[in-house]
């Protein structure tokens, strides 16, 4: 049995549950603080329900992207190769994890700027409080296909950040 790397990947699964447990209570409680602070699951408002579950699903998409690169760094370390220390795999786990934290307000933003700008006199929050399931469906469909087709482009970018090592081109 290989020790090594049954080790590294208990650490991945490890740090792979607790960032995404983490990113997504913070989202959804971010989510609730801004844009629906009367608003809960427990109302039975189910407009919102779906649109929550939407939003996190979005995040869990995008994470799927981000913790790859995460265990990359992990795995680099372990490689004896690079002198990749926990501070370093701290710090672009922070980078990787700002970016796609980032770029997932951007496409929830984006999202709900193109939904108002197509569908003019209606408010999307206040429907989704009003427990209006249309809208809650269409803006979350929006925001799931908009986060896959975008999830892909974040993925190469955060894997233009893993600090590989040199390679010898040995056809030149």
């Amino acid at each position: 049995m290989q020790t090594k790397l049954l080790t590294l990947a208990f650490i991945e699964i490890l740090l792979s549950i607790i960032l995404s447990v983490l990113i997504i209570y913070i989202s959804f409680k971010l989510l609730q603080k801004i844009f629906f602070k009367n608003t809960s699951i427990q109302d039975n408002n189910m407009a919102f329900s779906v649109f929550a579950a939407g939003i996190i699903l979005s995040i869990g998409i995008m994470l799927s992207e981000i913790i790859p690169s995460i265990t990359n760094i992990v795995r680099l370390s372990m490689s004896g190769e690079n002198q990749i220390t926990f501070g370093k795999i701290v710090q672009y786990s922070g980078l990787y994890l700002g970016i796609g934290f980032a770029f997932a307000i951007l496409i929830n933003t984006a999202v709900f700027f193109l939904f108002s700008a197509l569908t003019k006199g209606i408010n999307e929050f206040k429907d989704i409080q009003q427990n209006n399931l249309a809208t809650a469906i269409v803006v979350t469909a929006t925001l799931l296909s908009i986060t896959l087709i975008a999830k892909d482009s974040i993925s190469l970018l955060i894997s233009a950040l893993i600090p590989y090592p040199e390679t010898n081109n040995f056809l030149l």
